[in-house]
C-alpha cells in the first residue's frame, strides 16, 4: 500500500524510540485511538461492520469497537459529535439533508461505494419466470402479460406486490404502475409489511409459482429466490423526482434512481490513519455476491458476527484486493 510507504520512516522512529510490539501495531494503524465503526440494525450493515472491525483489529492492530447504529442517529451524529468514525453502509437518499451538510462541513465524506452496483430499487421475478417466459423482459412488458401473474384470487388480472406500506418506494412503484397504464391488466396488491412480502416471495419459489413485486437489493432475500431484476429505462432525473413525489399529477415512465450507499468516514481517520483510509476507499463489494452471503446468514440463522467470518473464510478473492498482502495475511491467520 502506498501510504505504508509515505509512513514507514515514522513507523521506525516509533519503534526506535520505544519498543514493543504495541507501538509497532499502532503504527500500523495510525492511530492509537480507538476507531468506531457503526453496527446498524439490518443483516448487510452489521455483516460488514464486522468485516471492517476483523480487518482493522486483524489486519492493522486498530483498536476497533462496533457502536449500535441506524442510519439517521449515526449520520446525526457524525455530522454532529464525529463520532462513530465510520459507517460502512450509509443509504444517502435516506439522509440527505445530512449528508449535504456534513459535506459543506467536512464533517464527514464518501470513501467509497459499498455495493459495486449501488442500492438496487425496482420489481423484481424469481429467475425461472424469465426463463419460462422469454417474451418479458423489462417492466414495459408487464402490461401485455399479466396472465403470467394471474392468482385465484385475481383470474382475471395480475398481481404486482406493492413495497409495503410506508416505505418511500410505496410512492414510487404506485406512480410507476400509473405510469405504465398496469391498473388495466394488474391488481397492485399491498402485502402489509416487509415480513409479509419476504413470505411471499418464498412461497411463491417453493411452489414454483410467478411472483412480481417490489424489493431491493443486495439482501437475502434476492441471493436466497434467485431473484431477478426487471429491465428498466435509465433513470431521468426529472421524472424520478416526480415518481417520489405523492403528488405526482402526471407521473412518467423511467427506471428506479440507483441507490448511492457510501462508506462513511469522519476525517480524522484520513488525517491520522491513512493506511486504514485507504483501505475503506476500496471496501466494496459485488451486489449478487453479497446477496449470496446475506443468503447464506439468513438459512443458517447467523449471527452478523458469524456472516462476516464466513465472508472472510469464503470470499478472499473479493476481500483481499482491498488490503496489502501482509494485511491480508494477518486477516487470513485470524481466522
Amino acid at each position: 500500500m502506498n501510504g505504508l510507504h509515505k509512513i514507514f520512516g515514522v513507523a521506525a522512529l516509533a519503534t526506535f524510540a520505544f519498543g514493543g510490539t504495541t507501538t509497532a501495531q499502532a503504527a500500523d494503524c495510525g492511530t492509537a485511538e480507538t476507531v468506531t465503526i457503526a453496527e446498524m440494525t439490518w443483516l448487510s450493515a452489521a455483516s460488514l461492520a464486522h468485516i471492517a472491525q476483523h480487518v482493522l483489529q486483524a489486519g492493522y492492530g486498530c483498536d476497533a469497537q462496533l457502536v449500535p447504529g441506524d442510519t439517521v442517529p449515526t449520520a446525526t451524529s457524525m455530522l454532529n459529535r464525529g463520532q462513530p468514525n465510520i459507517a460502512p453502509e450509509l443509504w444517502v437518499s435516506s439522509v440527505q439533508t445530512i449528508w449535504d451538510e456534513a459535506q459543506t462541513k467536512g464533517a464527514f465524506y464518501k470513501a467509497g461505494d459499498i455495493f459495486a452496483s449501488g442500492g438496487e430499487e425496482g420489481w423484481w421475478v424469481p429467475d425461472y419466470v424469465l426463463t419460462e417466459h422469454p417474451e418479458l423482459k423489462t417492466i414495459e412488458d408487464l402490461k401485455a402479460n399479466w396472465k403470467i401473474f394471474a392468482t385465484a384470487d385475481t383470474p382475471d388480472k395480475g398481481r404486482l406486490y406493492a413495497s409495503p406500506p410506508g416505505w418511500s418506494s410505496e410512492i414510487t412503484g404506485a406512480n410507476l404502475f400509473k405510469a405504465l397504464g398496469l391498473a388495466e391488466t394488474f391488481d397492485l396488491f399491498s402485502s402489509g409489511s416487509g415480513e409479509n412480502l419476504k413470505a411471499a416471495i418464498a412461497r411463491a419459489v417453493s411452489q414454483h409459482e410467478a411472483f412480481v413485486g417490489y424489493y431491493w437489493g443486495p439482501s437475502d432475500v434476492i441471493g436466497k429466490y434467485h431473484m431477478v431484476r426487471l429491465g428498466m429505462p435509465e433513470s431521468d432525473p426529472v421524472k424520478y423526482a416526480c415518481l417520489v413525489d405523492s403528488n405526482c399529477a402526471d407521473p412518467q415512465v423511467t427506471g428506479w434512481a440507483k441507490g448511492q450507499i457510501a462508506v462513511a468516514v469522519t476525517p480524522d481517520i484520513k488525517t491520522t490513519a491513512p493506511d486504514v483510509a485507504t483501505f475503506l476507499s476500496k471496501m466494496q463489494v459485488p451486489n449478487d455476491k453479497i446477496s449470496e452471503v446475506l443468503a447464506w446468514g439468513d438459512d443458517n440463522k447467523a449471527t452478523p458476527e458469524d456472516v462476516a467470518v464466513y465472508f472472510l473464510k469464503n470470499y478472499e478473492p473479493i476481500w483481499t484486493t482491498w488490503v496489502p498482502a501482509e494485511v491480508a495475511a494477518k486477516v487470513r491467520a485470524s481466522l
